[in-house]
């Protein structure tokens, strides 16, 4: 059981957006708006008031960072001597805070344009400072009634303050997995912000206008700052504002620094939380993997750097453990004060006990190694074949045993292999692999008739064979006839085109697995008449079992599968001019239709082969009754 409250701000995300407040004013029914910047942001501050024209009543331009009582008293002044009904705060924290604190205040609606990624509009928070103290309190008075995300506010935002306001929405994520009001639908926020912004933020660094990591880094901050909204914080929050608040820290730097040792710190109280942070990243260990992507950024990775003196690491812990608040782990005085030495030193935490050593740094190493691939598609396809198997083998810490023995099995699947008998399709049939393909390749024309999976025992150029004839020749089993039609997409017929048929006899076997078998049987080429119809005898088809003799039936017996086939007709239709068609016809009714071995039943390819008694169509009359296939299949056109 769980509990979720989706805050109510209304949400405006593009770019370009700021084109739009003048609206948004409006649909609040407001007309005297104002506006809360700081002289850093002087030209953003101009071109939304700009925006806003005639409903601007007036400018403040001196929010601070931690919000200052002193300063949100001075803005009140503004809000009485120009009868405001609105406000607009553009930028980071420091003017969120402002406005939250005088939405406390007065009840004025809070319209937020961030220009930084650190989240704060999304939430109910407000921290103030007065006194040397920061205080935090949540009420849904502060909540913004409106956040306009505009990413070209983000483009010229400096390199470090987008880093370390990105690395403070990473912080939000991070805590809300181990909250004690953790809930799916904010896990799911969290790991996406978590993701999105350890791939944007170096990307920043190495190109500040690259705008596609800008959106990247703006919308994880939408993401994690509703986390911060939504969920309780626990120790990393609990420090930062103990060192911003009480020893004057630069905000989203601080939690730069800190968040890596906060999360060393709380390992062992929330494994799972780690485990899919360290996921997330692509990485062995979540709070090393943290320190190692902060540690390639231009920006502070200590304490030390923002002034913080080792002296004053005894007052800092005392203060932050004075009084108790949720924590995954026991809040101890020197437990924190042992974590802010390493913070202020910025040495790297130690991996948590049993973690995969760190092997990024080799998968790069071995894709680096096809970068001067000629072929570009051979190239993708070469580097992300590494990236995906370095990424199993530590996902699933394989073992030396384990290694020796699947390549043990890859050499029996190749020795296995012959003209006559492909064991590694079978391989990739059992593993879904080759419907995954077909679906891929062939899936993209919804007019044409479903494909299937090609299968081992395809064999190229059958004979071919005359239409009407019996493909089972006096075999054992129930008579079919089939009576087919190709067509175009528009239901046009197409002539001449090649049908190959194969099929298993009523004991499961195909022509190539019967050592005795004196040519084709029950395999045959076909053409299609004037009207690209196709009539031929053979017998109805039955379940079977894939070949279990070899490697691929000792994986499905490991693993308790059965081998079993749905019963099922193969065509391949082909045509110059149209795609080749590779498909089967599957029995109405038949066994394992739900859980055909090599996973390819296709709903539209089940078919009703009637029950029939009397002469067939072409005055043939078997003694035991007979069945009739009729099917149309669509092929489209290559061009």
């Amino acid at each position: 059981m769980f509990s979720y409250t989706a805050n109510p701000a209304r949400v405006v995300f593009g770019t370009g957006t700021i084109a739009t407040l003048a609206d948004e004013v409006r649909r609040l029914g407001a007309s005297r708006v104002l506006l809360l910047g700081t002289s850093s942001l002087a030209g953003p501050v101009d071109r939304v008031a700009d925006a806003l024209g005639s409903l601007l009543a007036a400018r403040f331009d001196e929010a601070a960072m931690h919000t200052p009582v002193d300063v949100t008293e001075r803005a009140l002044k503004v809000v009485t001597e120009n009868d405001v009904d609105c406000v607009l705060a553009i930028g980071g924290g420091s003017t969120t805070g402002l406005a939250k604190a005088i939405a406390l205040r007065t009840d004025l609606p809070p319209i937020i344009v961030p220009t930084t990624y650190a989240g704060s509009e999304m939430t109910p928070v407000l921290g103030e400072t007065a006194d040397g103290r920061k205080t935090t309190q949540t009420s849904p008075k502060v909540l913004p009634e409106v956040v306009v995300y505009d990413v070209d506010l983000t483009l010229k935002l400096p390199v470090q303050v987008s880093l370390t306001s990105g690395v403070n929405a990473m912080a939000h994520a991070v805590e809300a997995l181990y909250s004690p009001d953790a809930n799916p639908i904010v896990d799911q926020f969290a790991l996406e912000a978590i993701r999105l912004l350890a791939t944007a933020l170096p990307r920043i660094a190495t190109d500040p206008t690259d705008a596609h990591a800008r959106s990247h880094a703006l919308r994880a901050a939408w993401l994690a700052g509703t986390c911060l909204g939504s969920v309780g914080m626990a120790l990393h929050h609990k420090l930062c504002h103990t060192l911003g608040g009480s020893f004057n820290l630069p905000h989203s730097e601080t939690h730069t620094v800190v968040l890596p040792y906060a999360m060393a710190y709380n390992t062992t109280g929330a494994p799972d939380a780690m485990r899919r942070i360290a996921e997330a990243l692509d990485a062995p260990d979540a709070a090393t993997g943290v320190y190692d992507l902060i540690a390639a950024l231009p920006v502070p990775h200590s304490l030390a750097e923002l002034g913080f003196t080792e002296t004053a690491i005894t007052q800092a812990a005392e203060i932050a453990t004075a009084k108790p608040y949720p924590n995954p782990r026991e809040v101890t005085r020197e437990g924190i004060e042992d974590l802010l030495r390493h913070a202020w030193a910025g040495t790297r935490p130690t991996p948590a006990d049993g973690s995969k050593p760190d092997l990024r740094s080799l998968t790069t190493e071995v894709v680096d190694s096809f970068a001067a691939t000629p072929d570009p598609r051979l190239r993708e396809l070469l580097q992300d074949l590494v990236r995906t198997l370095h990424s199993y083998v530590v996902r699933t810490d394989l073992t030396q045993q384990e290694w020796e023995y699947a390549i043990g099995f890859l050499t029996r699947t190749g020795q296995i292999s012959d003209d006559k008998r492909q064991e590694f399709i079978l391989l990739s049939d059992t593993l879904g692999v080759s419907s995954v393909v077909d679906v891929l390749t062939n899936s993209r024309t919804p007019d044409t008739t479903p494909s299937a999976v090609l299968g081992p025992f395809y064999v190229q150029g059958p004979p071919e064979t005359a239409q009407g004839a019996d493909l089972a020749e006096g075999l054992p089993g129930t008579p079919l006839w089939t009576d087919v039609t190709v067509t175009d997409t528009h239901d046009t017929p197409v002539p001449d085109a090649i049908v190959d048929v194969w099929q298993s006899n009523q004991d499961g076997f195909y022509d190539v697995q019967l050592p005795d078998a004196d040519g084709p049987v029950l395999r045959a080429r076909f053409r299609t008449d004037t009207d690209g119809r196709l009539k031929f005898w053979t017998i109805v088809p039955s379940k079977y079992p894939i070949p279990v003799d070899g490697p691929v039936g000792g994986m499905l017996e490991a693993a308790g599968r059965h081998p079993f086939r749905a019963p099922h007709l193969h065509f391949l239709i082909a045509k110059p001019g149209f795609r080749t068609l590779v498909t089967q016809l599957f029995v109405a009714g038949g066994d394992h239709l739900d859980s055909d071995t090599v996973f390819g039943v296709k709903n539209g390819l089940i078919v009703d082969f009637a029950e029939q008694s009397g002469p067939a169509p072409d005055g043939r009359e078997p003694e035991a009754g007979w069945r009739r296939l009729e099917f149309t299949f669509r092929v489209s056109p290559t061009h």
